[in-house]
């Protein structure tokens, strides 16, 4: 099954015009190379209230399943990020930045800094990305996989099997 995908860039220098937005374009490029349909894209700035206004649009108004943010995850007084994700999701899904930042850890030391986040808003998954293209890619990838298994129970009727090997 093909599953709608959107993708936030939140960045203030992007935002003004003052850096190009590398990481945003490239998980659109892994996603679609996944089958996902990327049906929404935006760049906010770090504003704790538009971004939380970004991800319910996307998650209530739009329906998306997969809801990608890039930037914003660091330790800057601006990095609000996985605050506003987690002031609008309804169910914590803690396992999947557990996950990202165990494989970051095998690269750099320093990806035990990412504060990323992850939960569910009704039938859509949030998940918080490092800002740079190198890091968000490592991260996505790191839990693919897994993510397309959790959007088929999130998206079905039922239940869906969980103790099945990922080949």
């Amino acid at each position: 099954m093909n599953y709608t995908a959107a993708v936030i860039t939140v960045s203030d220098k992007g935002c003004r015009g003052e850096r190009e937005d590398t990481s945003g374009p490239n998980l659109c490029r892994l996603l679609r190379e996944r089958g996902f349909l990327v049906e929404h894209t935006a760049m906010v700035p770090d504003e704790m209230e538009l971004i939380k206004k970004e991800l319910i649009n996307c998650a209530d108004a739009l329906g998306i399943a997969l809801i990608l943010t890039t930037g914003g995850t660091g330790f800057s007084p601006r990095d609000v990020t996985p605050e506003a994700t987690m002031a609008v999701v309804e169910r914590p899904t803690p396992g999947i930045p557990e996950a990202m930042r165990a494989e970051s850890m095998k690269i750099t030391p320093r990806g035990c800094l990412s504060r990323s986040a992850a939960g569910i808003r009704g039938r859509s998954l949030i998940v918080n990305l490092p800002g740079s293209k190198k890091a968000a890619e490592e991260n996505l990838l790191a839990v693919i996989a897994p993510l397309a298994h959790g959007l088929e129970m999130l998206q079905g009727e039922g239940s869906a099997n969980c103790a099945r090997e990922e080949k």
